[in-house]
């Protein structure tokens, strides 16, 4: 049998986040900027290649798949690779294919995307104020992603909420968010801003919103249970009482999750981040085109688990931004 990921600290490797493209239709401020410059063709996987890619690190043990992007579903073609990865929820290989979006295009491939297999969506939407939703998307719509979860939801997809906490801009929306998830029986996470990608205009320091603070505005509407869920990734839950909710937090700088840490992520180029907060990657690409053989890939993919560190080193304290990341958000994937 193969012998199954393990790092250096004895923590199973299960969890395969998969960028399928640096591009994306909005341009969220705390992602990219807005002036982009996109990836050559050339230099992403094909969608053959992440077909191959995903199917090795499956072989080794994975069994959560998380696409992301950019906007995943601006990638064209996206559906054949949803429909092929079908093959290993099929065999019980894989026991979880799902993906993170904007919600833009969910409208169109909802349905398609349930009939793939895909049970749960995370969509990311950090208001519910028309032009502030303009405002930190740049490019986005809010109808049109509402429209997009109307439709998600009525193919069955268990929608959650992905929403970063931004000081001054979503502060004053903390229950109207919460009563509206409730009301249409959606999960909703909470995310503290992250560090990464020139920050240019957008000052991270003057964001940043830590959780501790929202969940104790929290508490005092709301009796809140500490779950011991886990849904294979960082978050950790609590239960609103009065309502049934279940909330999530995401917390990398007020209390890391990284004793746990099950994750790595793929780029759309093929390089392995080992942990979102480190510079260090493995290049998976050139083993993969060297050959038809997966040996030299899944050697590869050992090595870098080999190297997969402790934590991260984001910190906010000091009152300047430590452990910062030069890599936008839409490079490694959300």
């Amino acid at each position: 049998m193969t012998a199954p990921l393990i790092d250096p600290f004895a923590r199973p490797i299960s969890y395969l986040r998969v960028s399928v493209t640096d591009r994306c239709d909005f341009r969220c401020v705390y992602c990219m900027a807005e002036n982009m410059t996109f990836l050559p063709k050339k230099e992403l996987l094909t969608l053959e290649e992440l077909d191959r890619m995903c199917s090795t690190f499956i072989r080794l043990g994975v069994e959560k798949l998380r696409i992301t992007g950019g906007e995943p579903l601006v990638r064209k073609g996206i559906m054949t690779f949803f429909q092929s990865m079908t093959r290993h929820l099929d065999a019980g290989t894989l026991r979880e294919l799902t993906l993170t979006t904007n919600g833009s295009q969910l409208r169109r491939y909802a349905q398609d995307l349930a009939d793939c297999g895909v049970r749960r969506v995370n969509i990311s939407l950090d208001t519910l104020d028309d032009q502030k939703f303009a405002d930190i998307t740049r490019w986005g719509r809010l109808p049109q992603v509402l429209d997009g979860i109307d439709a998600a939801q009525n193919a069955g997809l268990r929608v959650k909420i992905n929403a970063v906490a931004l000081k001054g801009f979503n502060e004053d929306e903390l229950f109207r968010m919460v009563e509206w998830c409730g009301s249409r029986d959606m999960d909703l996470t909470y995310i503290e801003v992250m560090p990464m990608g020139d920050l240019g205009n957008e000052d991270r320091l003057d964001q940043y919103w830590p959780l501790s603070d929202l969940r104790a505005r929290l508490a005092e509407r709301f009796t809140l249970t500490d779950l011991a869920e886990r849904s294979g990734g960082p978050a950790r839950y609590v239960r609103l009482e009065e309502t049934g909710q279940k909330i999530g937090f995401i917390t990398p700088l007020t209390h890391n999750f990284c004793e746990s840490c099950n994750r790595v992520r793929l780029t759309c180029t093929g390089e392995l981040y080992m942990c979102l907060g480190q510079e260090d990657m493995a290049d998976l690409r050139a083993p993969l085109r060297a050959s038809d053989d997966d040996a030299l890939l899944e050697q590869a993919i050992r090595n870098a688990i080999a190297h997969k560190p402790k934590g991260h080193d984001f910190d906010y304290s000091r009152q300047k931004v430590d452990g910062q990341m030069t890599r936008h958000m839409s490079h490694t994937g959300g």
